[in-house]
């Protein structure tokens, strides 16, 4: 099955998803890769089953110009409505200054996270994306979202104990945090689409866990319809 991945910005350098996916290619997915956001034509969805958005409204690492036009957020409402699968990973969740009806596709927008910190990532209900899928730990950010849709069926939840003092977290939540428990995944329908949702996925060794690896195979294969 080929798939289009849309990766790269300041923050979260597409080399990552990149690296990621690749052990993929040897469970029978394809990858068409698109790392400049005014390289997106919205034409090209109808080629594709699941789209994979690793990506905020950033152009490039340079051009922190927007690239999500309302056109493009329409496509994609278009794109799902219709069938089509978006598996929105980590920044993916990332909101521009006007991406409402992209966000409210997705179904959440991200929030905060803390520094990096050692994270758990459970599966909590059964379900095609988190089948064979055990709890695993990783250094991560701790992606904290505000869920937007109110149809989110939340399947995996994320845990970070708590660093350092509350009284400094108060100071500057970008230091440390208290314990904390998240959505790490989700997954909902619109029209006659699929989307899911994951959070995790900051840095490569989150994304080569081989738990991790399972949901993402999973995933693709759900949000495609198999």
């Amino acid at each position: 099955m080929r798939i289009l991945l849309i990766c790269d910005d300041h923050y979260h350098p597409g080399e990552i998803p990149l690296e990621g996916i690749a052990p993929l290619k040897n469970k029978g997915f394809e990858f068409d890769i698109i790392r400049n956001g005014n390289e997106f034509k919205p034409e090209i969805l109808a080629d594709y089953r699941t789209v994979i958005m690793a990506k905020c409204d950033r152009v490039s690492p340079i051009d922190k110009s927007s690239w999500k036009t309302p056109l493009i957020q329409q496509a994609f409402v278009e794109y799902v409505e219709k069938g089509g699968g978006l598996l929105t990973i980590h920044n993916g969740t990332v909101a521009g200054e006007n991406t409402e009806v992209l966000d409210c596709l997705i179904g959440c927008k991200f929030k905060r996270h803390p520094n990096d910190c050692p994270v758990l990532v459970e599966p909590i209900k059964p379900h095609p994306i988190t089948q064979n899928v055990n709890a695993f730990w990783e250094v991560d950010e701790h992606y904290q979202i505000e869920i937007l849709a109110d149809n989110v069926e939340i399947l995996m939840a994320s845990y970070a104990p708590e660093q350092g003092s509350v009284k400094r977290w108060e100071e500057n939540p970008y230091f440390n945090t208290p314990a904390k428990i998240n959505p790490a995944g989700y997954v909902r329908k619109q029209g006659n689409g699929r989307v899911c949702v994951l959070t995790p996925g900051h840095h490569i060794e989150v994304w080569l866990n081989p738990e991790y690896q399972k949901v993402l195979e999973n995933a693709l294969n759900w949000c495609a319809g198999l």
